[in-house]
C-alpha cells in the first residue's frame, strides 16, 4: 500500500512521534495505521500516544508586548486546572508566546511545523510532544494571534490566565496615560466581552437577523399599533443591543457616563493624541471546549456496571 503525506500526518498526530519515524513505520505495517501505532510504541516513539483521546480543556491564556508595537496572544490547553498552574507548564506556555511573537505563521498547521526558536533541531510540535511526556497530560496549543501596529498594542490577563485581551490603537502619541487607557479598554473587554470593535464591524446579514426577531417580537407584545411605530421600537432595541455588544459604544465601566469611545476621546485630547481604538483580541481559556467529567462516583459505578 502506498504511503501518503496524509496519512504520515495523522499518525504523528495520534502519536507525537517525528515525521520520519512515522513514514518508516508505515512502510513497515504496509500502511496499516493501528500496526503502526503498535510499531511505534515498540519502538519506544510514540510519547502521547496514551494522551491522543483525552481532552484538553483546561489551561492559560498568556501574551506579551514589545516596544509596544509587536504584541502576540496565545491559549495552551492541559487536561487539569493542577497543571495549568505548574511553573514548567507556564513556562512552556511562555515559550510558545515567544514563539508566537517572531513567527510569520497564519494559522496554526504552519505555526506547529516552524523551528522552535529554544531548539533548532525541533518543530513547534516536537517541543510539545516532548512536553506531554515531561508533564504527563494531553497538552494543545489551540491557537495564537500576531498583532504589529503602527500605533500601540497593550495586553491585559484576568484570573491568572482565564482570560486574556490585546488592544490595539492607532494614537501618535504613546506614554503612560495613553497605555494606562488602553490597558483600562482591555479590562472591559475582558470584563463586557463585546463582539465587535465598532458597529462599523456588524455584518448586514447580523442586523438583518435582529431585526427579523425583534419585529416579531414587537408585533406579538403590540399587536395593534401601526407599522410606523413598531419601526421605531425596533429601531431603539437595536441600538440599545448594539450598545451591549459594540465596545465602543458600550457604558465604560469604571465612569457610566461615558461610553468606551467617549473616554478614549478624552484621554486622547488631555494628551494632545489623535487616539482610537482599532481592534482587540479576546482569548478564554476553554471557550467552546467539551469540559471533562469530574464526577468520580458516576465513573465508579460505570465500571461496575450498575
Amino acid at each position: 500500500m502506498a504511503v501518503t503525506a496524509k496519512m504520515v500526518k495523522e499518525l504523528r498526530e495520534m502519536t507525537g512521534a517525528g515525521m520520519m519515524d512515522c513514514k518508516k513505520a508505515l512502510n513497515e505495517t504496509d500502511g496499516n495505521m493501528d500496526e503502526a501505532v503498535e510499531y511505534l510504541r515498540k519502538n519506544g516513539e510514540a510519547k502521547a500516544v496514551k494522551k491522543a483521546g483525552r481532552i484538553a480543556a483546561e489551561g492559560i491564556v498568556m501574551a506579551d508586548v514589545k516596544d509596544d508595537k509587536t504584541a502576540a496572544i496565545v491559549e495552551v490547553n492541559s487536561e487539569t486546572d493542577f497543571v495549568a498552574k505548574n511553573a514548567e507548564f507556564q513556562g512552556f506556555v511562555k515559550a510558545v508566546v515567544n514563539q508566537a511573537i517572531a513567527s510569520e505563521s497564519k494559522d496554526m498547521e504552519a505555526f506547529m511545523a516552524e523551528t522552535w526558536n529554544e531548539d533548532a533541531s525541533k518543530t513547534v510540535q516536537d517541543a510539545l510532544t516532548e512536553k506531554i511526556s515531561v508533564i504527563g497530560e494531553k497538552l494543545n496549543i489551540r491557537r495564537f494571534e500576531k498583532v504589529v501596529t503602527d500605533g500601540c498594542v497593550v495586553s491585559y490577563i484576568h484570573g491568572g490566565g482565564r482570560i486574556g485581551v490585546l488592544v490595539e490603537a492607532d494614537t501618535d502619541v504613546i506614554n503612560d496615560e495613553i497605555k494606562t487607557c488602553l490597558k483600562n479598554v482591555a479590562m472591559q473587554v475582558a470584563a463586557m466581552s463585546p463582539k465587535y470593535t465598532s458597529r462599523d464591524e456588524v455584518d448586514q446579514s447580523f442586523l438583518d437577523h435582529e431585526k427579523e426577531i425583534l419585529l416579531a417580537q414587537a408585533k406579538q407584545e403590540n399587536p395593534n399599533k401601526p407599522d410606523n411605530i413598531i419601526e421605531k421600537m425596533i429601531i431603539g432595541r437595536l441600538n440599545k443591543e448594539m450598545k451591549e455588544i459594540c465596545l465602543l459604544d458600550q457604558a465604560y465601566v469604571q465612569d457610566s457616563d461615558l461610553t468606551v469611545a467617549k473616554y478614549v476621546e478624552k484621554v486622547g485630547k488631555e494628551n494632545g493624541a489623535n487616539l482610537s481604538v482599532k481592534r482587540f483580541v479576546r482569548f478564554e481559556t476553554g471557550e467552546g471546549l467539551e469540559k471533562k467529567n469530574e464526577d468520580f462516583a458516576a465513573e465508579v459505578a460505570a465500571q461496575m456496571g450498575k
